[in-house]
């Protein structure tokens, strides 16, 4: 059994997290990498995956950082 978690922080920290698991090693790591492909050109602030074991060890992670920039409120 392998668990990859998908974890979103907006720019004002409020994070979210998708949990998916699968059987299949190979399966579970095409789940990160398409986590990862949509991070990649994400609009969330830090846009994250990590592959674990059953047991909670980590196999893989990596993040994805967007600069936010703040609009300005029209008067």
């Amino acid at each position: 059994m392998f668990i990859v978690i998908e974890i979103q922080t907006n720019a004002d920290g409020h994070i979210s997290t998708i949990v998916n698991d699968n059987l299949d090693e190979n399966i579970a790591e095409q789940t990160y990498h398409l986590i990862l492909a949509a991070a990649s050109v994400s609009s969330v602030a830090v846009h994250s995956a990590v592959m674990m074991s059953k047991d909670g060890r980590q196999i893989k992670r990596e993040t994805y950082y967007h600069p936010f920039e703040e609009v300005e409120e029209a008067e």
